[in-house]
């Protein structure tokens, strides 16, 4: 999942989340929420102020979730770190981070080329990918805050 819409860095240094954003990840929340099974959601988040307050609205809509601070999630690390946490864990997991590593992860499981533009991501947008019992990984469903209301 992408943070929500922040601040700008003169308007808020931290850049944390406008009203609107709060709102758009609320309703993709409540999206999550109605869609998968929360017991046991891992979610990661980059540290930043705009991505620890989307993890913590998801997690507030998933009461089972967990929610911590890691690296590998910064706009431009590289996706590989990830690609191969998530590859180690059956539990569920999201992840709250930034462009362009989010899209750069996704290429990259779903074609393993992490430079291929594969999904475009928006904020408080977020995409559901699943790994097979063949370690194979596909697209399950993609929203944005737009087409929940």
């Amino acid at each position: 999942m992408q943070h929500g819409k922040s601040k700008s860095k003169e308007e808020d240094p931290d850049r944390s989340l406008t009203d609107k954003g709060r709102s758009e990840v609320e309703r993709v929340a409540a999206f999550l929420a109605r869609t998968a099974p929360s017991e046991g959601i891992l979610i990661h988040h980059s540290g930043k102020t705009r991505a620890r307050e989307t993890a913590e609205a998801l997690a507030d809509k998933l009461e089972a979730a967990t929610v911590e601070a890691t690296d590998g999630l910064a706009p431009l690390d590289d996706p590989a770190i990830w690609a191969e946490r998530i590859g180690e864990t059956d539990k569920g997991v999201v992840l709250v981070g930034h462009l362009p590593q989010l899209a750069r992860l996704t290429s990259l499981l779903l074609v393993g080329d992490p430079e291929r533009a594969i999904v475009e991501f928006s904020n408080a947008g977020m995409v559901c990918l699943q790994r097979s019992e063949d370690g194979r990984w596909a697209l399950l469903w993609s929203v944005v805050p737009a087409l929940l209301g």
